[in-house]
């Protein structure tokens, strides 16, 4: 935050982390031991130079390698994307339809829980037709259900205690 280049290198962080999963040879011949430290750091050296990368990013990927924790690198960008969030007071919320949204009703319900949280809030959208109707939003700890398939499950447990 020194710098205010966050964002930034998070960004960075992302785009690397995506490339070395989605590159299996690259996952390999960094990660395994049985190529020398020095063999790792030129690859990963070649592979850098290759890339607009920021000094700090290739100083703290090249941290990873010496430390031997290059694997945890989808793991440590998922986390700074989360502190990066918190500090830009930025939540995100899953939510869960039965059937697509319109543009309109999209833009209503980040509104709407914009209002609920006092955060700016980043959605992520997935389809499940199990749910029937409804919305599920979760955000954090907190969920939200009012889907049709929840609704049900809550009057079959109602008749379960009433009977």
């Amino acid at each position: 935050m020194e710098d205010g280049r966050y964002q930034d290198y998070g960004k960075e962080l992302r785009a690397f982390a995506d490339f070395y999963e989605s590159h299996r040879e690259l996952n390999q011949a960094i990660s395994n031991p049985a190529f020398t430290l020095e063999d790792r750091r030129e690859i990963l050296k070649a592979v850098l130079s290759r890339t607009a990368m920021s000094e700090t990013i290739r100083n703290f990927l090249n941290l990873l390698l010496d430390k031997n924790r290059i694997t945890a690198l989808g793991e440590i960008s998922a986390l700074f994307e989360q502190l990066t969030d918190e500090v830009s007071n930025i939540v995100r919320a899953d939510v869960v339809v039965s059937r697509p949204l319109t543009g309109e009703a999209e833009g209503r319900l980040g509104k709407a829980l914009e209002q609920m949280t006092s955060k700016k809030v980043r959605m992520s959208l997935r389809l499940d037709k199990s749910i029937v109707g409804g919305i599920r939003v979760k955000i954090g700890d907190m969920v939200v259900d009012g889907s049709v398939k929840a609704q049900v499950q809550g009057i079959k447990e109602s008749l379960k205690r009433g009977v």
